[in-house]
């Protein structure tokens, strides 16, 4: 009886639950790419960095509005250093032994900017975050394209080599009862290698793939591709639409909030900030003890001078801000337009391959076949019609895959 094994569905759980590597031994399970966003987002260093930031902002949140921490000072006052009583704490009457707190209170309008900064701030980290995990699929998506296309491309050369094989084995026969010429046999041997070339640039783009999908997944990058990415083609409306949730558009909201808010606390200051201290003051024992009271007060006189300028930095701060959200906003929107003119262009171009060039080769080959077959015709006609469906076959799919990455660049430009 043979030891029990896990199910390959519990083993993907598990290793998506604890990141793991492979699971146990077997028939290598195909990755669907729902499976390998997961990966990702578990194990993309990029988004723990950016996950601790954002939890480095919350926890700092508690104390942006917060009192300064009270200040307590203990010393000696009017301690006599000459006559008879030098030294003595206790035989001089205005030698006093004291001990204070004192509370600085910044002004509340000062209180309430630091605490909205630092809310902003924590929404700064978190549109951050976003724009991370946007990054990150777009990656993904990336990487998963290239090996599909790859794939495909590789699947059509060993077709192709396969034919050539064949065609290889059956010449020296034509060869020898005059079917054929023995130019023919070059011809067909020049072909598999041009044929050995290709494939090797092909391999080639597919390892390259995989190492950025093994960057992004782990060892499960190597496993077989199970099935395209679901990204659907969205209208031009729809896409000007959610440019305002562009992913580098995203943190800008909270980084006006924050500019303002540093502008209010800059602000803030001239109106100049209080503390209070209490005082206990020990004395000789035929002296009473004293307790002492007082409250300070900041007196901002230079405002021109000071306070002014600060808050001048913080209003060319602000408007910086708001400046570099509208370059990034219309720089995205150019992208955009020649992004969508793009997909135009190569749904045409993938439209007339599909209808009309793959079939005029395919029909040229055949024509090519037949003459060669009926002796009306050479090898060298049939190779060249064979070679251009290959280049046709080939356009084909680097044309759907420049459209796959396309969608996957559109429909990573916003965080759903």
């Amino acid at each position: 009886m043979s030891s029990p094994v896990f199910s390959r569905p519990r083993c993907r759980r598990a290793l998506l639950l604890l990141g793991a590597g492979a699971c146990l031994a077997g028939p290598a399970f195909a990755l669907s790419y729902a499976e390998a966003l997961s990966l990702a987002e578990l194990q993309n260093p990029a988004l723990r960095a950016q996950q601790s930031s954002v939890d480095a902002a919350i926890a700092a949140q508690g104390a942006a509005g917060t009192l300064p921490d009270p200040r307590l000072s203990v010393g000696v006052e009017n301690l006599p250093t000459s006559g008879m009583d030098r030294w003595s704490l206790t035989r001089d009457f205005m030698t006093m032994q004291r001990i204070a707190l004192m509370q600085e209170v910044p002004n509340r309008a000062k209180r309430d900017a630091r605490a909205d900064g630092s809310r902003a701030r924590a929404e700064r980290e978190r549109a951050m975050l976003a724009v991370q995990r946007l990054q990150l699929r777009m990656a993904l998506g990336t990487a998963w394209v290239g090996v599909q296309g790859a794939t495909r491309r590789l699947a059509v050369l060993d077709e192709l080599l396969a034919e050539n094989q064949r065609l290889q084995q059956t010449l020296p026969v034509r060869i020898a009862s005059g079917g054929a010429l023995a130019a023919d046999l070059l011809m067909a041997r020049q072909e598999a290698l041009t044929l050995a070339d290709r494939v090797d640039e092909v391999k080639r783009d597919t390892d390259r793939a995989r190492a950025a999908l093994r960057r992004l997944v782990g060892p499960q990058g190597d496993e077989p591709l199970d099935g395209d990415i679901a990204v659907a083609a969205m209208q031009a409306e729809q896409l000007r639409a959610r440019l305002h949730q562009h992913a580098e558009l995203a943190p800008y909201p909270a980084m006006q909030a924050m500019a303002r808010a540093e502008l209010r606390e800059a602000q803030a200051e001239s109106r100049g900030d209080w503390a209070w201290e209490v005082a206990y003051s020990r004395r000789g024992r035929q002296w009473g003890d004293m307790v002492s009271f007082q409250i300070s007060f900041d007196l901002p006189w230079q405002k021109d001078r000071r306070q002014q300028p600060a808050i001048e930095a913080r209003l060319r701060d602000a408007a910086r801000v708001d400046a570099e959200r509208e370059e990034i906003e219309r720089r995205h929107r150019q992208e955009l337009d020649e992004e969508l003119a793009e997909m135009q262009a190569l749904d045409r171009q993938i439209a007339r391959a599909e209808s009309a060039g793959l079939p005029l080769a395919r029909d040229r080959l055949a024509l090519g076949l037949s003459g060669y077959q009926s002796g009306k015709s050479d090898l060298g006609t049939v190779l060249a019609a064979r070679s251009q469906l290959l280049e046709q076959r080939m356009r084909l799919i680097e044309l759907q895959t420049q459209r796959s990455l396309l969608l996957v660049r559109l429909n990573s430009l916003a965080e759903e």
